[in-house]
């Protein structure tokens, strides 16, 4: 059963947007790099030309300049005149140039630079007679046909105002020398035409929301296309795995936030640390706020070191935390007395004095049934101290 557009009712997902940027569809306005282009090109004109119609006329007086040469040999006539179509072409260069840049310019400002061979492709569907007809007689067709008629009135408008600003100007005209009426006239035409391109930059400034809200609105989903595509993400490995990571670098990122609040750190001393937490006014176990191995181990002990977090070396300790217990979980109970060896070491540390000595360091023991060898697995040797 075909979806009609009042089923569309949910934003386009970010896979959608991207999917659609592939083929060629994004939000873009044609009159924006429109008014961009002959405005500045305008201003441009404005700026230097004067310059430029003085320099251009006397190219263009000097390529009737014949001298007896050219009049004894014509076929060097061509080479004359390609030569000062050369120095006339150069110097509007400049401006040339800058229309250039400003058209590559305006044209990513809406919807942003983009290269794809799926907008040239030949499709079926743009056969069709049905969806041809849509096209023609629709909505976007209406709203084009709309903003022709705008752009009609608003320049219309601009060009009647111009002119009967400059009305007594045009007058005068003909009673100045030639160079003077030449300068004057260039001089409003130039306003004129800055004038009315500064009128269709209303036109841009209607067309580019409107193509936005178009565009969104073409590209809304069902509620089951939603479902569908998040079923599609969820089965791809690649965004799985995308979906971990991200997930782990957020747990990491938690995890080494709460160092700051440990009280001590247990290390192998290089490849495991685990981080503790005990409040003595409490009635609870020892939580492990944080916990790593290798690189996140690393990382520990020198958040550890940032925050003066004392750090504790007990090999078998630190592995028997670090594969029995989970973050923000208490210590096993098999482990509450070695635990609380170091915990009260610490203490006595930080409460040290020259009248009260801290406690010599203690020889943590270990159960047996909590001993780890470094890859994880049961170590059968007797307890071990550290």
């Amino acid at each position: 059963m075909s979806e009609s557009a009042e089923d569309k009712t949910e934003d386009p997902t970010a896979q959608k947007l991207k999917k659609a940027r592939d083929d060629g569809q994004v939000a873009r306005s044609m009159e924006l790099p429109a008014a961009v282009i002959v405005i500045g090109s305008f201003a441009v004109l404005m700026v230097t030309g004067g310059w430029v119609i003085t320099r251009l006329s006397a190219v263009f007086a000097q390529g009737f300049v014949f001298d007896r040469q050219l009049i004894e040999k014509p076929l060097l006539l061509p080479a004359h005149f390609g030569e000062h179509l050369v120095s006339a072409f150069m110097l509007v260069m400049p401006v040339i140039l800058f229309t250039m840049v400003a058209a590559v310019i305006a044209s990513g400002l809406t919807g942003g630079y983009l290269f794809s061979l799926g907008a040239v492709m030949p499709k079926g569907s743009k056969l069709n007679l049905i969806s041809g007809l849509k096209r023609i007689f629709g909505t976007h067709a209406l709203v084009e046909l709309g903003k022709a008629i705008l752009k009609f009135v608003l320049v219309s408008t601009v060009l009647w105002w111009s002119l009967m600003a400059n009305m007594d100007s045009l007058v005068r005209i003909g009673q100045m020398g030639l160079e003077p009426a030449l300068d004057a006239a260039g001089k409003m035409v130039l306003q004129s035409g800055l004038w009315v391109a500064l009128s269709l930059a209303v036109i841009a400034m209607i067309d580019v929301p409107w193509q936005k809200h178009s565009f969104t609105k073409r590209m809304r989903m069902t509620k089951q296309e939603v479902k569908d595509e998040y079923k599609q993400m969820e089965g791809n490995p690649e965004i799985k795995a995308q979906i971990r990571r991200r997930q782990r670098e957020m747990a990491n990122s938690r995890m080494m936030d709460r160092v700051k609040d440990a009280d001590v750190v247990i290390t192998n001393p290089e490849h495991f640390a685990v981080a503790l937490e005990y409040d003595p006014t409490g009635d609870g176990a020892p939580i492990m706020v944080a916990k790593g191995s290798d690189h996140m181990a690393a990382l520990i002990r020198a958040e550890a070191k940032n925050h003066g977090i004392h750090i504790f070396e007990a090999a078998p300790l630190a592995r028997a935390i670090y594969f029995t217990t989970e973050v923000e979980r208490q210590v096993p109970e098999d482990l509450y007395h070695a635990v609380a060896q170091v915990i009260a070491y610490v203490f006595s540390l930080e409460a040290a004095s020259p009248l009260n000595p801290p406690r010599p360091r203690p020889e943590v023991t270990v159960p047996p049934s909590m001993l780890f060898s470094p890859d994880g697995k049961r170590d059968p040797a007797p307890g071990a101290t550290a």
